[in-house]
């Protein structure tokens, strides 16, 4: 049960969904769950709306306290330039920040399970369709097209997307020294995860 508190005007970001972006708290109902306190909490976040979730189950992050170890955004390296945010990332170009995966994935500290199950998550972004939601999870920017073109987008989807396919290949790899970590990690994972286990696996 997540015993953090939450206040009304809080900026959060959902940590499974950082494609909503950062969203504000407009309202908090404590309720009864299982017999427990909880707490249902509305955030309108700006590129998913207004979404209810509940304390105890959603990752929430309150963004002063966001976690350090998480691999940084555009916009995070924007924020913290002291001369603009150029200067700041001169040793690395926006475009390998737009093709990194996220430390959730690759972080070989995080139990295998973990890994497998972050990594088959983002799957999710499978189709043109969420193009601009994944820009918006891995730049941190609300507009990511204010920086970059679509066409630019696409080509460091297709990089990131070829580097995730790598990633899930050594990680398969890793998983048969760990008998079941592979089908406990594909639980829920989005059809194009599932699918990609399977092409993945025809070529290990």
């Amino acid at each position: 049960m997540q015993t953090t508190s939450f206040k009304i005007g809080e900026k959060v970001r959902h940590a499974k969904r950082p494609e909503w972006g950062v969203g504000t708290i407009s309202k908090i109902e404590v309720i009864t769950r299982d017999g427990r306190p909880d707490r249902r909490i509305w955030i309108k976040f700006p590129t998913a709306g207004e979404k209810t979730v509940l304390a105890s189950m959603a990752e929430l992050e309150h963004m002063e306290s966001a976690p350090l170890a998480a691999t940084p955004t555009l916009a995070d390296e924007h924020a913290r330039a002291d001369t603009g945010w150029l200067g700041s990332i001169s040793k690395r170009r926006p475009e390998d920040l737009m093709v990194a995966l996220p430390d959730a994935a690759t972080d070989p500290f995080i139990p295998l399970r973990r890994r497998l199950q972050n990594a088959l998550g983002l799957y999710r972004f499978d189709g043109g369709a969420k193009l601009i939601e994944w820009a918006i999870a891995q730049s941190g920017l609300n507009d990511p097209m204010s920086r970059f073109s679509r066409h630019e987008l696409e080509s460091f989807f297709q990089r990131w997307r070829f580097a995730l396919d790598a990633q899930l290949g050594k990680l398969i790899q890793e998983a048969r020294r760990e008998p079941g970590s592979l089908e406990d990690a594909s639980r829920g994972a989005p059809p194009a995860g599932l699918a990609a286990i399977k092409r993945i696996s025809q070529y290990r």
